[in-house]
């Protein structure tokens, strides 16, 4: 389907300007947003030492609640957000969560004397700001770039999964410098001044705006529908979406938040490679390939569909996640395999985005897709608390954990193939029919 009207994209320059009407120019602006909220979720486990140290007669299992409370508050309270965004605008909700992250990290380095406080400061206050900021720019990717919207979505993600890689060294170095505190203070200045600048720049597109020559990616289903939240909740795909979802999503997580946990389980802890930390170096090579995960793996399903990529993906996560409990006393298999596990993990971010815009349609994308992310949140309890407390249970081995997810990510893989595929085909090709042959399209549904 093209539209040859080769006007149209000047409606977006004319009613927002140059930089603002320009769809590369928000792709970018959204993509350095998700770089400074990225070491929120990213940079935990690098803090997790000092916790420890300052908090020494606190179990570790509660120290990871922070971030199991971080990650439940950047996706629960999201559907809301996107219920306003989607209404009213971009820009208030995304001046919004820059305050919160500023305030969540500032607060958490210069008041918090408790792990209490660090609950309030670093879960609920920088969470659900994560979270806003998250949600606005991954559907506002998705709503500019209906032609590229898996390369798009990814790219936006791509930010959140691999900004930590420019930032996770300096800051592991501002903690050796300045303390867990000191160092959580001043990046969280810096973070949230440049989160503020770029929320000045994002806008959503003007109403009727398609992009040039728009040519619907062949090999994706996409509604020509837009579903409210109550009409997607209705709809089968959406529970076995979310149900996969919560799948794929807890290895990762696990991995994410338990890194220096799992180092030491593995006995690869106190390594170093060319003079660095091994936790910090693999974690920034992570963030590398987990980057590269969400633009390759999107790009990827604009030209395969969405279904395809997920199953390969999938099944790839669940044997690297298999054999990360095979290499215990060996740094460089360590090395070597945790960057991978993300190349195959951070593209969930990507085609979870995209296929709610495509399944769905992208006028409520925000608040379709913050319903869907809210999986992440259920992933973060699993990955985060439960995790560490099974581990405990076998002397600190976080093996039976990823036993459990490397199953998750297979029996995820399978359901994308044979259930999610064909129920997303039959329905879409129904609509179609639908309208070929005259039938009725309810006012709410239509696109």
């Amino acid at each position: 389907m093209s539209n040859g009207n080769s006007s149209q994209p000047d409606l977006a320059v004319q009613t927002l300007g140059p930089i603002a009407g320009n769809r590369w120019m928000q792709l970018a602006a959204g993509v350095i947003a998700m770089i400074v909220i990225s070491n929120f979720q990213y940079a935990f486990t690098l803090f997790t030492p000092g916790l420890k140290q300052q908090f020494a007669g606190v179990p570790y299992s509660q120290i990871a609640l922070i971030y199991t409370l971080f990650i439940l508050f950047e996706t629960w309270p999201v559907p809301v957000a996107g219920y306003f965004i989607d209404k009213f605008g971009i820009r208030n909700l995304m001046l919004i969560g820059s305050v919160l992250i500023f305030l969540g990290w500032v607060l958490g380095g210069t008041v918090a004397t408790s792990v209490f406080h660090l609950y309030i400061f670093y879960g609920v206050l920088a969470g659900t700001g994560a979270g806003i900021i998250y949600i606005a720019t991954v559907a506002n990717a998705v709503k500019w770039f209906p032609d590229k919207r898996g390369l798009a979505a990814g790219l936006t993600a791509a930010g959140f999964g691999g900004g930590s890689a420019l930032t996770l060294i300096p800051i592991s170095a501002s903690i050796s410098s300045m303390g867990w505190a000191g160092a959580m203070a001043a990046w969280g200045v810096g973070q949230g001044v440049v989160a503020i600048a770029m929320a000045l720049i994002l806008h959503h597109p003007p109403k009727g705006w398609l992009p040039k020559d728009w040519v619907q990616p062949k090999a994706v289903a996409q509604t020509r529908r837009n579903f409210s939240a109550t009409q997607m909740l209705s709809q089968k795909e959406f529970y076995i979406m979310y149900f996969m979802f919560l799948m794929v999503c807890t290895g990762g997580l696990m991995t994410t938040g338990n890194m220096s946990q799992i180092a030491k389980s593995l006995n690869v802890f106190d390594a170093k490679v060319m003079g660095i930390a091994i936790v910090p170096f693999v974690a920034t090579v992570a963030g590398v390939t987990n980057a590269f995960a969400r633009i390759m793996w999107g790009a990827v399903s604009d030209r395969f569909g969405r279904e395809y990529t997920m199953a390969f993906a999938f099944a790839l996560e669940g044997v690297l996640i298999f054999l990360m409990t095979q290499i215990s006393g060996s740094p460089i298999a360590f090395m070597i395999l945790m960057p991978f596990v993300f190349l195959a993990w951070g593209e969930i971010y990507a085609l979870f985005s995209a296929i709610t815009g495509d399944v769905f349609g992208p006028k409520n994308a925000s608040g379709n897709y913050g319903i869907l992310y809210t999986a992440k949140g259920l992933a973060s309890i699993l990955a985060g608390w439960g995790a560490a407390a099974v581990a405990a249970l076998y002397a600190g081995s976080f093996s039976v954990p990823y036993y459990i997810s490397a199953i998750f990510d297979i029996t995820a893989a399978v359901m994308a193939l044979y259930i999610l595929r064909p129920l997303i085909r039959k329905r879409i090709a129904g609509e179609g029919a639908e309208e070929e042959g005259g039938s009725a399209i309810p006012a709410a549904a239509k696109a």
